[in-house]
C-alpha cells in the first residue's frame, strides 16, 4: 500500500501525459505522507512495520516486541521476516504501479522520469553527502518515531499510534529534508522499487542507476540504528 500510493502520486506527476503532470515537488510530498497514513493503517497487525529502518531501529532500541496485534517477539528469524515482507511488498506495490500506469510509461520519451516513479535520486550527485543527508532524514524519522512508542510505554507499538502523526512526520521531514536527494529514508521503498524497474518489461526504460542504488539503502540503514542506539539514552519509557 505505501509503495503502490507513493510511487503511484510520483508517476502521476512526472509521467507526461498523466492529469497529474507537472504537479511539483509538494504534492508528491504530500501524497507520499498519506500513502505511509494508509500502509500504517493496514499493517496494524503487524506494528506497521513498512520500513527496514524503523525495524531495524527498533531492533537497535533494545525494544522485546514489534508491536501491533500480533506482538510478535524480536530475534534473529523475526527480524528477517520482517525485512524481508518490506522489500517483497515495496517490489509488489511497484509491480501494480506499472500495471496502473502502463500506457503512460510506454508513451513517456524520458527515461529518467520513467526511473523517477521507482526510485530517488539526487538532485546533485555527490555520493558522501548523499548519504549524509539520507541518514539525518532517516534519523529523524525513526528517532520521532521511538518517541511515539516510549509515550505510551509500548517501544515498538507502531501500530497503536495511530497513522496520522507518522504521516505527518513524513511530510515534514519530506518538505525540511527532501530536497537533495528525493528522501528514501527507507531501503526497501528504495530498492524494492528499483528492482521492479529492472526486471519489468519498461519500453524504453534505460539504466535503473545501479551506481547510486546504495546510498538510499544504506544511508537509512545508519540512520535507523543510529537513532535506536540515541533512544537508549534520550528517550526513557514514560510508563
Amino acid at each position: 500500500m505505501l509503495v503502490l500510493l507513493g510511487c503511484g502520486v510520483v508517476a502521476n506527476v512526472a509521467l507526461t501525459k498523466n492529469k497529474g503532470f507537472g504537479g511539483g515537488f509538494l504534492m508528491v510530498t504530500f501524497g507520499w505522507a498519506f500513502a505511509v497514513f494508509s500502509g500504517v493503517l493496514v499493517a496494524y497487525n503487524s506494528g506497521a512495520h513498512l520500513n527496514p529502518a524503523v525495524t531495524l531501529g527498533l531492533v537497535a532500541s533494545g525494544a522485546e516486541s514489534f508491536g501491533g496485534a500480533a506482538d510478535v517477539p524480536v530475534n534473529f528469524l523475526s527480524t528477517l521476516v520482517y525485512l524481508a515482507g518490506e522489500f517483497l511488498g515495496a517490489f509488489l506495490g511497484a509491480v501494480v504501479v506499472w500495471l496502473a500506469y502502463k500506457q503512460h510509461y510506454d508513451e513517456e520519451p524520458e527515461p529518467a522520469n520513467k526511473l523517477g516513479t521507482f526510485s530517488t535520486g539526487p538532485a546533485i550527485r555527490s555520493y558522501g553527502w548523499n548519504l549524509v543527508t539520507e541518514v539525518i532524514g532517516t534519523f529523524v524519522l525513526v528517532f520521532v518515531i521511538l518517541t511515539f512508542g516510549n509515550q505510551d510505554g509500548s517501544a515498538g507499538g507502531l501500530g497503536a499510534l495511530g497513522a496520522l502523526p507518522v504521516a505527518l512526520l513524513v511530510l515534514v521531514i519530506g518538505v525540511s529534508l527532501g530536497g537533495p536527494t528525493g528522501y528514501a529514508i527507507n531501503p526497501a521503498r528504495d530498492l524494492g522499487p528499483r528492482i521492479a524497474h529492472f526486471v519489468l518489461p519498461i519500453k524504453g526504460k534505460g539504466s535503473s542507476d545501479w551506481a547510486y542504488s546504495w546510498v538510499p539503502v544504506v544511508g537509512p540503514v545508519i540512520g535507523g540504528v543510529l537513532a535506536g542506539w540515541a533512544s537508549l539514552v534520550w528517550l526513557p519509557v514514560i510508563a
